[in-house]
């Protein structure tokens, strides 16, 4: 893999030996950020609008909730109503700008990929205190406002795994408790996330959280989902309609995943019974399938997922306290119902990739 990264700082392209890789960039700046990938061979980027529809929505979310989440913990000021403008407003001002600098951007790390190699692109929209300390509060000169955002673009490679394979499954665990102000996807979370990696078992590829120890909410970089028979029915496993596809809800505390919605809106559109409510590992018996998704991996098989033994545990904060002891499910690789699992939703994720992709000729 190429290990060659490329940035661009508000439309100015930092020289290469000066790039840090993404994790550290998130982790030095704070603010809205979202990662995508470009598909089939670089040609298109992967569901690139609704990026940018949510990392729009994000920077907003910041702005009007958390302000010291985009500007830095030593912000403590509020923003008054007049700068906590329109979601179309938020869109219309930082999407031309991420543009302008993917097209300063994609030429060159065109250039440096290997014929195997996927372009990763992570996008940062950050507060810049600099440019926000002559700003009225009361006299809604948004335009200084927006003048006060620091937009990042950074290119790094991957080579997308293959659905199924066995080196390439998810091997999970609950860690942590769920993340605060879910709804936006904010820089200072890459921080937080790392402290509960540290806590994974052995093997383990990615963590899951919980506040209760029961309802599982999504991964640290991913959204959770499993098949689950309706009942405990198992008399005519053929049938679908036995079966709903369940992954938590806004409401509860997850990240509005840009695939995560993208299921959601497939299961409607065939028919599959999909119901918005957290996984309970109480109900795993349940479970016939279970499998995360996020920007990069797309759809990826759960090979099997780990919990604390004290399923009571309510404060799992004090997880690093306790004897990690486990149980394990194991997940069946291949389910029966094709017509039905992450198999054939899957298959129409990557329709929509093809009908909904944003070519990168466009930026070149």
């Amino acid at each position: 893999m190429s290990m060659c990264k490329y940035l661009v700082v508000n439309g100015v392209v930092s020289p290469s030996v000066e790039v840090p890789p993404v994790s550290s960039l998130l982790e030095t700046h704070p603010g809205a950020y979202t990662t995508s990938r470009t598909h089939c061979n670089a040609s298109c980027l992967l569901f690139w609008e609704r990026h940018l529809r949510r990392l729009a929505d994000s920077t907003r979310i910041l702005v009007e909730s958390r302000p010291d989440l985009l500007f830095g913990l030593g912000d403590k000021r509020v923003f008054s109503k007049s700068h906590c403008t329109s979601f179309s407003l938020w869109e219309s001002v930082i999407c031309p700008r991420v543009d302008d600098s993917l097209r300063k951007l994609l030429p060159i790390a065109l250039k440096g990929r290997t014929s195997k190699e996927e372009l990763v692109i992570t996008t940062l929209v950050s507060g810049n205190l600099r440019n926000l300390g002559d700003l009225d509060e009361g006299d809604g000169k948004q335009d200084t406002f927006f003048r006060a955002l620091d937009v990042y673009v950074h290119i790094g490679f991957y080579v997308p795994p293959v659905f199924g394979d066995e080196d390439n499954c998810g091997r999970l665990a609950v860690v942590g408790r769920g993340r605060d102000i879910a709804r936006a996807k904010f820089a200072k979370w890459v921080r937080q996330r790392k402290k509960f990696e540290g806590l994974k078992p052995p093997l383990v590829n990615e963590i899951l959280l919980t506040n209760d120890g029961d309802q599982i909410l999504e991964g640290g970089v991913t959204n959770f989902f499993v098949v689950c028979r309706k009942d405990d029915s198992s008399s005519n496993p053929e049938n679908k309609f036995i079966y709903e596809v369940q992954t938590a809800s806004i409401n509860e505390g997850v990240l509005p995943g840009i695939v995560r919605q993208l299921i959601i809106e497939v299961c409607v559109a065939k028919e599959i019974p999909v119901r918005e409510v957290a996984p309970s590992w109480s109900q795993r018996e349940l479970w016939e399938e279970a499998f995360i998704t996020n920007g990069l991996r797309l759809v990826q098989h759960v090979e099997s997922i780990q919990v604390p033994s004290s399923l009571e545990l309510k404060n799992l904060s004090l997880l690093a306290d306790i004897l990690f002891e486990i149980a394990i499910f194991l997940v069946r690789r291949l389910t029966a119902i094709r017509s039905f699992g992450q198999c054939a939703i899957l298959k129409e994720i990557m329709v929509r990739a093809a009908v909904e992709g944003y070519a990168v000729s466009e930026f070149t």
